[in-house]
């Protein structure tokens, strides 16, 4: 029997989003009327997340995160709070399978850095408060990857790609210390972009790079970022093929980034996707190495509420273990349950069932 992990990512993980309550959403309705102040808009989001980190640590969790209840959207709330980076309304939302996304989208105008006055800061500093010692305070940002979507980048500012390539990633480093000074030791980095270097044809490319070039710029955006990281922070990264309303945007294995993002990437953990055939099979965690970082398999759906077949996560894992050794392996949902205020399509009895199933599974894999 393998022993229990005592540091992040823990045998059963989620990625971080949880369905806002429809108090939320109504405290935003009345906010966006003028009916309720900022302060206590703030405050109900507060109360909220307090009844969710409870839920968590009663399910058994050892990880929790703030639901990332106080955003709109997994992550252009953390961007267009970086300096040079707005958000806007663009003429059409991103395409899903069968829905057009809410239009909302960010975009570059002018030099990046980091704002040290960034609302997510003071956010973490509050949630780290609710949680004590009970659990490990989990924050969740957008990969600086994201920053690469064709259309946020200002050819104007930064005709350059590698100008803007240094610059995110300074940006980037002067956010994990923020963090990580306001007392952040499990860090994650959601990566819907590489995905898209995944997809038949790469989606939104302005680049003038090739798949491998914008590969090899992947791997340098995140490395560069992680370069010289205090030892005692976990960073991990999700990548994600897109999560809206229980709808996705990409599908393909992660066969094309696996020679360069699997095996050189240094995170601690990769949350990979694997809840349906869309994601492909286990064949590309063969470059993950050997004692490196853990893989979190996503082999439990956020889409719906139904609960998988235990004798098959089973034996999914067992097979995953043919690439990646069973001590290196975790579970967890394939994405959060709702990476926009919209939430995928279930309730959050079905929601905390599935958590309390992952931890209970868990135990039955790892003891």
């Amino acid at each position: 029997m393998t022993k229990t992990r005592v540091k992040a990512p823990f045998r059963a993980d989620h990625v971080g989003s949880l369905l806002r309550p429809e108090r939320i959403h109504q405290a935003r309705r009345d906010f966006q009327e003028g009916n309720i102040t900022a302060q206590e808009l703030h405050a109900i989001e507060t109360e909220e997340i307090k009844k969710i980190v409870d839920k968590q640590i009663e399910v058994g969790l050892q990880a929790v995160t703030d639901g990332e209840f106080r955003r709109r959207f997994w992550h252009t709330d953390f961007l267009e709070h970086l300096n040079g980076v707005e958000g806007y309304i663009p003429e059409r939302g991103f395409a899903f399978k069968g829905e057009e996304t809410e239009r909302y989208d960010v975009r570059v105008v002018g030099k990046i850095s980091f704002n040290p006055d960034h609302p997510h800061i003071k956010d973490f500093l509050e949630f780290k408060e609710i949680v004590g010692e009970r659990a490990v305070a989990k924050q969740t940002i957008p990969s600086p990857n994201q920053l690469f979507n064709a259309g946020i980048r200002n050819l104007e500012i930064y005709p350059d790609i590698e100008e803007y390539t240094k610059d995110v990633i300074q940006t980037y480093r002067d956010a994990i210390k923020a963090f990580y000074d306001a007392g952040c030791r499990y860090l994650q980095l959601d990566d819907v972009y590489i995905a898209g270097l995944n997809a038949p044809e790469i989606p939104f490319n302005d680049s003038g790079y090739s798949r491998e070039q914008l590969i090899d710029l992947a791997l340098r955006v995140v490395n560069g970022v992680l370069e010289d990281k205090p030892e005692d922070l976990i960073v991990t990264t999700h990548l994600c093929r897109g999560n809206y309303r229980s709808k996705w945007a990409f599908e393909g294995s992660y066969a094309k980034i696996a020679p360069t993002l699997f095996a050189k990437e240094k995170v601690n953990g990769f949350f990979l996707e694997y809840d349906d055939e869309r994601s492909g099979d286990f064949g590309p965690l063969e470059y993950i190495p050997n004692g490196g970082p853990q893989v979190v398999l996503g082999v439990f759906t956020s889409k719906h509420g139904k609960l998988e077949d235990k004798d098959n996560i089973k034996a999914r894992v067992e097979e995953a273990s043919k690439y990646v050794p069973l001590e290196q392996l975790c579970i967890s949902p394939q994405c959060g349950f709702a990476s926009t205020h919209h939430g995928n399509i279930l309730t959050e009895e079905e929601q905390w069932a599935k958590l309390k199933y992952i931890v209970e599974i868990s135990k039955e894999i790892w003891g």
